[in-house]
This record gives C-alpha cells, structure tokens and sequence, in this order.
C-alpha cells in the first residue's frame, strides 16, 4: 500500500487539482431536478459508516451504493451484509468497486460516484475532503474535520474550494438537524433567556473503543496497522475524546455563542486508567472565555463505572435552557417553554436535507461552522496538554501536525508521547530574525 497522506505536499499540490476536475463538477450537477440515480461511495466502512450510509439511502430511494473503501476487506464485506439487509436492491458495490488500502479513498472518489460519505477516522479526514471537493463531489463529512491545526487549514481550503464549487457539504455534528434543538437555539438566539451569560456541557460516559493489550498484537502487524486498527486511542488519528466524541458539545457551545470563536482557553485533563500504549487522556475540563469574563465550560470523561452525564445548561440574563436530563429541551425563566413536538431521527434529517438539496440544485455548506466547533475542540485539548492559557490567535497561528509525514501501512511510527501539562509544548511558528523581516520587506517593495 503505497504513501498518500503526505499532508503537506497535498496541501501545496491540491490547488491545481481543480483545473482537472471540472468534468466532475459537471458530472454531479447534472442529477440536479431529475429523477436519475444517485451513486454513492462510502469511506470508512465501521458502524458509524455504514448507519451514514444507510441513513443516505433512506433519505433519497433513488440513490444507490455503489463503490466502499476501507484498510480492511472484512469491514466492507460485513457493511455491505448489513445494509443489504434492509435495502437488498440498492446496494450494488461490485468486486472492483471495493478499494482496499491507505490510498482507497481515492481510487473510490476516481470511480464515477456522486455523492461521497466520509467516515473514516477523523485523522484523514482533511486530505479526503479536499480530494473528494477537488474531484467535485457532493459530500457528507463525519465530525470532527481534523485533529490539529494543519488539518484545520487543510479542511478550511477544502470548505471554500466546496463553496466556490457550489457543492453540497453537510457535516456529521447532528444536533444541529435536531428538530428539538433546532427550536431551542432559535429560542436561545431570540432573546428569550437574555443575553448569555454561561454555558455548562457534559458529556460523561465510558469507553468509547478501549485500546487492547500490546499481547493482541500479531508479530507481523506494523505500527501504522495497529495504532490504525486501534485508531480511537491515539491523537494523529482521532484527536482524543474532547476533540473525537465531546466535539458535540463543544458544537452546541459555539451554537449559542453564535458561532463566534472564544478569546482563550484554560482547561485540565488527564488519564486515571491504563492507555496500553495510546496517547489519548480518559478526563478533561475546558474553561472557553467569549470576552468580558463570560464563560462556557466543558467537562468530559471516558471512565468506566462512573456517572453517565450528558446535558447542556445555557443560562442567560432572563432564564435558562436545560437540554438533556431525561426530559426534551426545556426554558425555565419568563418565558417558559418546553418541546412538545416530535422528534424525527436527527441523523436521518441530515441526510434529508443533503440529497434534498442535491435533487433542487440548493447548495448546503455548513463548512464555516463545522471548522469552528472543530477547532475549539482541538483548542481545549491544547489547552489541557500544554497546562497552558490557549488564545485563538494562538491556534490559528499554531503549526501542529501530529501525523507522520509521509504515511505507509508497513511503517514503524512513534507517536508523541503521552501528554504531560508544564511539559508538553504548545507548537507556535518560530519568531522571524529581524535580518529575515527585513530581507522580507524589501522583497516585497521590489
């Protein structure tokens, strides 16, 4: 399986990409208005794929599998059993529509689909958006878009090139195509509770895919197979829990700060049960200030035996919103209201509204806001490795890439160590020497 993730030649190279792909472009509009099938690729084909896949072809019975793509055989044999389960006459991948490998992703994106569902581990996922914009694809992208800042901007080139491109873009962060949530931060964005003044998120549960003993490794299995086949328990791949599962919290955070980013972070973290060799914390609690002391807060914890916590308490100059605790979305304050309509699965609406969009020839790019929940999320997770005050400017300033540079399955990888607060850097462009400004300067008069 040959190199593809050389995320920084891709970055450099990606642009005149476009110049070649406008046939794509075409190709994908042309299913605009008409009832003519809509083929989809799937990449990354674990349970979190194929429910996206499945929830695409529920959302348009014209559409129809057509090509998957995974590290591993045996993932696309058994998504393609489930989903011909209960959709036997749409599912259609043939033996040469099944990629197998680092670079599958892209010999799928190269087969003649239309639509493409990303859901792989979130460490690929900026080259594969970027390459599925650049082949002119409507695109379904699971959370979160990165897991460090190269990524970010990778991701965010990806979201304008889509815009410009007029292609659909609809992200995984699922509450926002919550019918019950939707209402409640309108309700919030109203004026109903008052201005905001706090936000407090949870997301306490166990394990999400524990990391297995080093004996469950086979002699013949290379570092890159195994931290991939383990991918959850290691940064470079999902970007620990903060930025990989509490990132939806962190989404309804920005959600009722209007989607504005935070000034700074201050945040604590730390792992209380055995990694086996990963690198990702089981705990963390971030502090985000949105300017003139108000603060959101975020807590979340992956520990077995412990609480199950997961709720939201958005507290304003008037009243407060309180989602979750086992009842629907509610507001206590003047204006009283609770959620008595119905709710429709919000993964199904997401879904909806993607092909929906696609069949009138609309445009949906949730792009600019999808990037921002995701950098938030990467910023808590810095603030808590580092121990240090994190501002914006400091991330979108910042030069992290936690990924090895050149990507092959057959390769030894150590990642970066497990963090240490007061020890583990936070990594920020190196200052320019002053010769090196001027020199600068005058270049850039001449």
């Amino acid at each position: 399986m040959t190199s593809v993730f050389t995320r920084r030649q891709f970055a450099q190279t990606t642009g005149s990409a476009a110049i070649l792909t406008a046939a794509g472009t075409l190709r994908a509009q042309q299913k605009v208005d008409s009832m003519e099938t809509l083929r989809i690729g799937l990449v990354g084909c674990g349970g979190r794929g194929t429910g996206a896949a499945s929830q695409a072809l529920g959302a348009d019975y014209n559409a129809k599998i057509v090509a998957m793509a995974d590290i591993d055989d045996a993932q696309i044999e058994n998504s393609i059993k489930s989903l011909s389960q209960k959709y036997p006459d749409r599912v259609d991948v043939q033996p040469d529509k099944r990629f197998i490998g680092l670079d599958a992703y892209q010999k799928l994106i190269d087969s003649g689909v239309d639509v493409v569902l990303l859901a792989s581990p979130p460490g690929f996922r900026p080259v594969h958006l970027m390459a599925a914009v650049d082949a002119g694809k409507h695109i379904f992208a699971e959370k979160p878009m990165a897991v460090d800042t190269i990524g970010y901007h990778l991701a965010m080139a990806a979201v304008k090139k889509a815009a410009e491109k007029k292609l659909n873009l609809v992200a995984g962060f699922c509450w926002r195509y919550s019918t019950s949530r939707s209402e409640a931060f309108k309700r919030v964005q109203d004026g109903d509770i008052g201005a905001v003044t706090s936000v407090l998120a949870t997301y306490h549960t166990g394990p999400v895919k524990p990391m297995p003993p080093a004996s469950a490794r086979t002699p013949a299995m290379s570092d890159v197979e195994w931290q991939i086949r383990n991918w959850y328990n290691f940064s470079w791949l999902s970007g620990d829990s903060i930025a990989e599962q509490a990132v939806h919290s962190i989404d309804k955070i920005c959600w009722a700060m209007g989607d504005k980013p935070p000034v700074s972070c201050i945040a604590t973290g730390g792992r209380q049960i055995p990694a086996e060799g990963g690198n990702i914390y089981d705990h963390f609690h971030a502090a985000f200030e949105w300017g003139n002391g108000l603060m959101c807060h975020l807590a979340n914890r992956q520990i077995k035996g412990c609480a199950g916590h997961n709720q939201d308490v958005v507290r304003g100059e008037k009243g407060v919103l309180i989602i979750g605790k086992g009842s629907a979305p509610f507001i206590d304050g003047p204006k009283r209201w609770r959620f008595r309509g119905s709710e429709k699965n919000m993964y199904d609406l997401e879904h909806e509204a993607l092909f929906n969009a696609i069949r009138k020839g609309e445009v949906i790019n949730d792009g600019e806001r999808m990037m921002l929940s995701t950098l938030v999320g990467i910023m808590g997770r810095e603030a808590a490795y580092t121990g240090q005050l994190i501002t914006w400017d400091h991330m979108l300033a910042c030069t992290q890439d936690l990924a090895p540079d050149d990507l092959k399955w057959g390769d030894s990888f150590t990642p970066t160590p497990m963090p240490m607060p007061g020890v583990t850097k936070f990594q920020l462009p190196e200052p320019e020497k002053p010769e090196n400004v001027e020199a600068g300067k005058e270049k850039k008069k001449a």
